[in-house]
């Protein structure tokens, strides 16, 4: 015969069946049921087969304790994890895989992203011209294992423009005022201005970068010598240091500009690794190269360049903006940057255009004797004064005096409009910048920081 149940049996189970159905708790349940619930159960009759056995008394030493049943949340899913041993489709993630410099979070910081979100289209238009180096820049900083984040500072500097210039004379992407390219090796001559050039101002700004990030031990201290000079920079800091202040970014007493500029790159940061949550529309871009280079021993005129590679004059010009004559001088170091598409397309044409004995060039260059003007060089060579003026970049402050090298064209050159005004202007010369230190004056061609966050004149 089944063992008899012990008499708290029923009180427990009552007990759990209000736990599990509250609704049964707001019933009134009549004293006799419960009582007749609680109370133990009649004998059962005896059988001849065996005697009835007593029930087990209770233990006092054991203790019924009720668990209440409490509603958990589910668990946090772990975080995603990301394989950094392969290369993502779209290059905007390799660049958030790799940003690796300290957050700032202050009102500046708030105030420059309003400013990029309130301008999408001017925010759009870096992001599509950006397109063209970025691969080659997040390449060159990876492979020295800086962080990421420096590949958007072009998007400050010049808004990804090869063409921008300050009116300290500042060029290219980078922003290289002339003494801080003579000590990175930027060659500077009548041919060719290498701090607009892709692929030896990003080496140079890199060399420079990384330089100024082992004097300060700290990458906002090193952007910030970057905008306003290193000297400057250490002056600030000793600054600080004599009257017991901090010595970090945010403490330093610098230029408008100076304070704007980490927070610039912060906002930009922030939109770049989160777009879709400030409702910006960022493509994707493809993690692959989008030029390569072809080493060009041999003078050829720019047109000629443009016309072998199948490329329009002003696209060609934005891989190839060194160059600011119709001429290109060749030598042992000068190298044409194409699109990789366009690499097998240009020495195909090349090899056909040398068989058929046609001329690489049609400029050549004309010292200006005593006594000639322009005029009479321009009307010799049948070109208007004004052209000639555009392909030499002659402005009303260049001093015209015998002996001043022009480049003439000869019968047959391509001395068309889109030409002369697609060709990198040679800025005239401002006023004197500090020898250290990219700028000191606003750059044409990109948004100048301002506590406004007001837009600026272009």
């Amino acid at each position: 015969m089944a063992a008899m149940r012990p008499p708290y049996f029923h009180a427990i189970a009552l007990a759990c069946l209000l736990l599990l159905c509250p609704a049964l708790q707001a019933q009134s349940l009549e004293t006799d049921v419960l009582s007749t619930l609680i109370a133990p159960p009649a004998a059962a009759p005896v059988s001849d087969a065996a005697p009835p056995q007593p029930a087990p008394a209770a233990d006092p030493a054991i203790e019924t304790t009720l668990i209440p049943l409490v509603d958990q949340e589910p668990p946090t899913p772990p975080p995603a994890v990301i394989d950094l041993t392969v290369s993502p489709d779209n290059l905007w993630q390799r660049i958030r895989n790799g940003f690796a410099m300290p957050d700032l979070n202050s009102p500046l910081v708030a105030n420059r992203q309003a400013w990029y979100l309130n301008h999408p289209d001017s925010l759009n238009r870096i992001v599509r011209r950006s397109g063209k180096y970025l691969y080659y820049i997040v390449e060159e900083i990876e492979q020295r294992g800086m962080p990421t984040e420096l590949a958007l500072l072009p998007m400050m500097e010049s808004a990804f423009n090869p063409l921008a210039h300050s009116r300290a004379r500042a060029l290219g992407m980078w922003q290289f005022i002339p003494s801080t390219g003579k000590n990175y090796k930027l060659e500077q001559n009548f041919w060719r201005d290498e701090r607009r050039d892709v692929i030896a101002s990003t080496k140079a700004a890199l060399d420079y970068l990384q330089s100024i990030y082992e004097m300060h031990g700290d990458w906002h201290l090193a952007l910030a010598s970057y905008n306003w000079g290193e000297n400057a920079v250490r002056r600030a800091i000793a600054k600080n240091e004599t009257q017991g202040l901090p010595t970090d970014y945010e403490n330093l007493s610098m230029p408008k500009e100076t304070q704007y500029y980490v927070p610039s790159l912060q906002a930009l940061k922030n939109i770049i690794a989160q777009p879709e949550v400030f409702g910006f529309d960022l493509a994707p871009l493809s993690n692959q190269p989008y030029f390569d280079t072809v080493a060009l021993p041999h003078n050829m005129d720019v047109a000629v360049a443009a016309k072998l590679a199948e490329m329009p004059v002003d696209e060609f010009i934005a891989l190839n903006p060194a160059y600011h004559r119709p001429l290109i001088r060749g030598d042992s170091t000068t190298q044409l940057v194409l699109p990789t598409g366009k690499v097998d397309v240009f020495q195909n044409n090349l090899q056909r255009y040398k068989a058929q004995d046609k001329p690489l060039t049609y400029w050549r260059t004309y010292a200006l004797k005593k006594g000639e003007t322009l005029d009479k060089v321009a009307a010799r060579h049948n070109i208007s004064t004004v052209k000639l003026k555009q392909l030499n970049s002659i402005s009303p402050k260049t001093k015209i005096q015998p002996g001043f090298t022009l480049l003439v064209p000869d019968p047959g050159a391509q001395v068309s409009d889109q030409l002369a005004e697609s060709l990198p202007k040679i800025p005239a010369e401002g006023r004197k910048a500090t020898k250290q230190g990219k700028k000191k004056a606003p750059v044409r061609g990109k948004p100048k920081s301002k506590p406004t966050g007001q837009p600026v004149k272009r």
